[in-house]
């Protein structure tokens, strides 16, 4: 697979670098890490971050950081449903321990893994700013709240239908 953003999305990169003053063209390196993701199968693999750090002028070693500081990049292949679960106080407090295993145990994957229908990938995370809605993942752009086992049977049912949300 060629490494290349298309010309509209190469106009998009221009316009989003053109926010920020001139020399401050790393500012737009979060936007462009999406636009990466998005465009190159879900997942940043060496290359495509190398390809962004020439598109913005920056180091490679810059995008690295950033890219594998924030719990939203992906720097291996994830499947079609990435069910990103908080673990944070709140969410550990109200049982995202239990479901964490529940799932693993109904996927037969561990953190970090991916199932081997590529269906499925399972990832913790830090707090996803809904806390009064704990235990939840982070299904896609949408969150699910106030898990149960029940309910993780649900979601994962409606993924495998193609039904779900995300």
């Amino acid at each position: 697979m060629e490494i290349k953003f298309s010309t509209e999305q190469l106009a998009e990169v221009k316009r989003l670098v053109d926010r920020y003053p001139e020399g401050k063209q790393k500012s737009a390196l979060l936007p462009v890490l999406h636009l990466a993701q998005k465009t190159f199968g879900g997942w940043l693999d060496v290359p495509v971050m190398d390809y962004v750090a020439s598109l913005l002028h920056i180091e490679p070693i810059e995008v690295y950081e950033v890219a594998s500081f924030y719990s939203m990049f992906n720097l291996k292949p994830v499947g079609k449903y990435l069910l990103e679960v908080c673990q944070t106080g709140p969410c550990m407090l109200n049982g995202c321990d239990d479901i964490i295993d529940y799932i693993k145990e109904k996927l037969n994957i561990g953190v970090g893994a991916t199932t081997a229908d590529n269906m499925f990938t399972l990832k913790t995370v830090e707090c996803l700013g809904a806390c009064g809605y704990a235990p939840m993942l982070q299904l896609g752009d949408y969150y699910k709240e106030h898990l149960t086992k029940e309910k993780v049977d649900a979601l994962i049912q409606e993924c495998r239908n193609g039904t779900v949300a995300v």
